[in-house]
């Protein structure tokens, strides 16, 4: 039997309810397809920060030399930092052999939320298809939305449930419709299947969503439709102590 359980938004997770899991952090506007991007260009290493003073901390101490800001408030750029959260600027040429300290409003804190997991890997529609390769075997799966401002986000729930119907086999029952008959889901688990089910992350769906039109109003539409594409990497981003990098299983 696998249990599998997910949190709606970042701000619901509790320590002792990840310990033993394998955990999925999903922020698809836009932590996690940033973070994606980043590492399919060559950084080296994200270092996910609770607050911009944190990471301007923790950039200083690793040293400036090959070492980047990277953060957003408001959708925009953190003043000061050298880049924003914006996936396509994320390039070879300007990250490649780099490491990047990163402060988001709503992805990173998700990533410091998941820390207690024996596992987390970072999900986004981006890499959808080497994230549930990676997680295919887990006795324990957590999904972890970051939501939007601790509420509920359409697109980190459509990611999940995209994972989650490829995991189940199509069913949104535990016990079939011709699907597997070896899962545990909670309700929210069952939510996000029923979601995934009848939508398709589409780029259209995303910039319906409040997360993809607040970006639209800040003039960051061309961001949404990016992160709306499906498996441009096949890689996974795992975070162990704190710092993500890629998985070696992936």
């Amino acid at each position: 039997m696998i249990v599998i359980r997910t949190f709606l938004t970042a701000a619901e997770v509790g320590p002792t309810e990840i310990e033993g899991s394998t955990a999925v952090v999903i922020d698809v506007l836009r932590a996690t397809s940033t973070i994606v991007e980043a590492l399919g260009a060559g950084a080296r290493a994200v270092y996910p920060t609770d607050s911009a003073e944190e990471a301007a901390r923790l950039a200083n101490s690793l040293g400036r030399d090959d070492t980047l800001l990277c953060g957003e408030r408001r959708g925009l750029k953190i003043e000061g930092f050298d880049l924003g959260n914006s996936p396509a600027e994320f390039t070879t040429e300007r990250v490649g052999g780099k490491r990047l300290v990163m402060s988001t409003t709503n992805g990173t804190r998700a990533f410091l939320a998941a820390e207690h997991a024996v596992r987390v890997v970072a999900a986004s529609l981006l890499n959808l298809s080497a994230v549930r390769r990676a997680v295919a075997g887990a006795e324990r799966l957590t999904f972890i939305c970051a939501g939007r401002e601790n509420r509920f986000s359409l697109d980190d729930a459509l990611c999940a449930g995209m994972i989650l119907r490829d995991l189940a086999g199509g069913t949104s029952s535990k016990k079939g419709r011709g699907g597997r008959s070896d899962l545990d889901l909670d309700d929210a688990s069952r939510a996000v299947l029923a979601l995934a089910q009848v939508h398709e992350p589409s780029a259209d769906i995303l910039l319906e969503t409040a997360a993809g039109a607040a970006l639209v109003e800040v003039g960051l539409r061309d961001d949404v439709v990016y992160c709306a594409s499906r498996d441009r990497h096949d890689l996974v981003p795992e975070m162990h102590d704190r710092v993500i990098r890629l998985s070696e299983e992936g």
